[in-house]
């Protein structure tokens, strides 16, 4: 019945050394004097050989014989305990976010439980739910400002990456925007995966600024490696609508490498705009289907292993009895 645990094996075919005692006696030359060859106990001979009377000392040693090679046949065979093991989600998605890690993300314009927050702690909040609930996914980490760095490997261990999220700090890899570099760290570390599905989350709250790569060429190998990348851009303003501020997101840049690379372009502008983009990313990306259950085995070898002993210690206390 499913859900049940059921017994097992690792090396059935074990179990045919049971008579081998039976066939040693029967088929075996008899042993010449003072060889050292391994022998089958002359009180098992004795008694399945010429089936002769049998003292109560004998008939003990003869079953414990035999218990002890039933037994160490039983631990050779590997009897272990089968046990339902939960099935998780799994898409086989594998899913890198690219952070936009510059000094701009200090900024304090969202707000989190009703008090205004930084952008980033806004991010961390959104996007560590976001990432644990992509159980059954690859998914990594990557953070840019000046240069790019890997935060977290690509890893299903969802928990660990949203954790090294949570751990971000604002000046690990400087304070410019460079946003191809980091959109092409993401791609180099995709693009060695064996999953199907590939894709890129990408978030900046500014312009590229820093670097050696534009985001439109990125956003082409991108479309050449077959790797969608959904772009996000967060900020109260926009590049285009500047008139001479410095605090403003290239929304356009963004929405020109999603369109490219075959993503969405996503603009964010407060906290619940931003955990709507989640949601609509996770949307997106979904389809998960639960995967088989892998099966959990607990070895129950040392059992018999144990008793195969313990009459191996009897055998010999009776020996030194006789």
């Amino acid at each position: 019945m499913a859900g049940l645990a059921s017994l097992d094996f690792a090396a059935p075919l074990a179990a045919l050394l049971l008579p081998l005692p039976l066939l040693a006696a029967r088929f075996l030359p008899p042993r010449p004097g003072g060889s050292g060859a391994l022998a089958v106990p002359a009180s098992l001979v004795a008694g399945l050989d010429r089936g002769g009377p049998l003292t109560v000392g004998v008939r003990g040693r003869a079953a414990l014989t035999w218990l002890l090679w039933v037994a160490l046949v039983a631990a050779l065979a590997g009897p272990r305990l089968v046990l339902p093991g939960a099935a998780l989600p799994a898409s086989g998605r594998d899913i890198v976010l690219a952070l936009d890690l510059s000094g701009s993300m200090e900024r304090i314009d969202f707000s989190l439980d009703g008090r205004t927050s930084s952008r980033l702690a806004a991010v961390k909040r959104v996007g560590a739910d976001f990432i644990r609930r992509r159980t059954g996914d690859r998914v990594g980490l990557v953070i840019f400002a000046d240069q790019a760095d890997v935060a977290a490997a690509p890893t299903f261990d969802t928990k660990a990456v949203a954790r090294a999220l949570e751990e971000a700090q604002i000046g690990l890899v400087g304070r410019s925007t460079g946003i191809g570099d980091g959109l092409g760290l993401a791609l180099k570390r995709l693009q060695t995966l064996p999953g199907p599905s590939k894709v890129v989350v990408l978030l900046s709250d500014g312009a590229n600024n820093a670097g050696q790569t534009t985001p439109r060429d990125v956003a082409v190998l991108a479309r050449e490696l077959g790797i969608r990348v959904h772009t996000i851009a967060l900020g109260p303003r926009d590049l285009a609508d500047a008139n001479g501020e410095q605090d403003v997101v290239d929304s356009d840049a963004l929405r020109d490498v999603a369109a490219t690379s075959g993503g969405r372009f996503f603009r964010v502008r407060t906290t619940d705009d931003l955990a709507g983009v989640a949601d609509s990313i996770d949307a997106l990306e979904g389809g998960r289907d639960r995967a088989p259950p892998v099966p959990l085995r607990r070895d129950l070898w040392p059992w018999p292993g144990a008793v195969a002993l313990l009459s191996a210690l009897a055998l010999l206390l009776t020996r030194r009895a006789a």
